[in-house]
């Protein structure tokens, strides 16, 4: 099958459609975070795009966790980078959650993304390099290349730089957006650079300049972690443009009310 082809948002790859209402790691706050049982409720949920994180194994296998060691979000404990593909069959990604998910896999990137298509959402995948950028860059690349999904329907960002522009350096035509949590002074220079096509920031640095100033630039402004919906209703209609998305633990907080409903499904084509 041929790749789906991104489209472009005043030049820049970009995704389709992308739903407003991102959760955050899967329905992370009652579901082990970066889990497809995390996947799965947020769709229950209503969601249809999620935000989770990737880090490597030692031997090179990206894998869907967050952090460098297994100590946080399993029943095992040293750095990933101890071990490799062969080793993650029982490790349990669960029942440090709740007894509900004893058993849950420490999920390899083409399961996470086996189960994304088939549940139809666009996602953004953020790379955790935890200090191997280059490697990083070049096994997420080597995956979404031989996907024919990938191109449409993944957007690429990351708080390291290097790792973001070696991306972009492979994979030319895959949407990508900026992380941080307080954009510097020049995020829009980096922006044109990388040709990315969203920008996401903390929710407590959020401002009306911020919004104006990616109104003008054309790209989407995505927010992260917001989970009360007042915080954000004052910028959700702007008349600059608005938000572009909202990363939440608690996608039913914005999906059972009607305003931000609406507002999710009024997402424009290419975000």
């Amino acid at each position: 099958m041929p790749p789906e082809i991104a489209p472009l948002l005043n030049g820049r790859p970009d995704t389709v459609r992308f739903p407003r209402i991102i959760a955050h790691r899967g329905a992370k706050q009652v579901a082990p975070e970066n889990t497809l049982a995390a996947f799965r409720i947020a769709a229950r949920q209503g969601a249809r795009a999620t935000e989770f994180d990737v880090s490597l194994l030692g031997d090179g296998t990206p894998v869907l966790h967050h952090d460098a060691t297994l100590d946080r979000c399993s029943d095992r404990t040293g750095p990933l980078t101890a071990i490799g593909r062969a080793d993650i069959a029982g490790i349990d990604c669960g029942s440090w959650f709740s007894g509900a998910f004893v058993g849950e896999p420490l999920a390899t990137l083409d399961q996470g993304l086996d189960l994304l298509r088939e549940l139809d959402f666009v996602s953004n995948l953020e790379m955790k390099p935890h200090g191997a950028s280059d490697a990083m860059a070049q096994a997420v690349a080597e995956i979404l290349g031989h996907r024919s999904e990938a191109r449409a329907r993944i957007l690429v960002s990351s708080f390291d730089l290097s790792a973001l522009a070696a991306f972009r350096a492979l994979m030319p035509q895959q949407p990508v957006a900026l992380l941080y949590h307080d954009p510097p002074a020049d995020w829009s220079e980096t922006l044109e650079d990388l040709a990315a096509s969203s920008l996401h920031v903390w929710r407590e640095n959020v401002t009306e300049g911020l919004i104006r100033a990616t109104a003008e630039a054309g790209v989407h402004l995505r927010v992260y972690t917001v989970n009360d919906p007042a915080e954000m209703a004052p910028y959700r209609d702007h008349p600059a443009g608005g938000l572009g998305g909202i990363i939440t633990d608690r996608p039913p907080a914005f999906l059972d009310d009607a305003n931000w409903a609406r507002w999710n499904a009024s997402r424009r084509e290419g975000g």
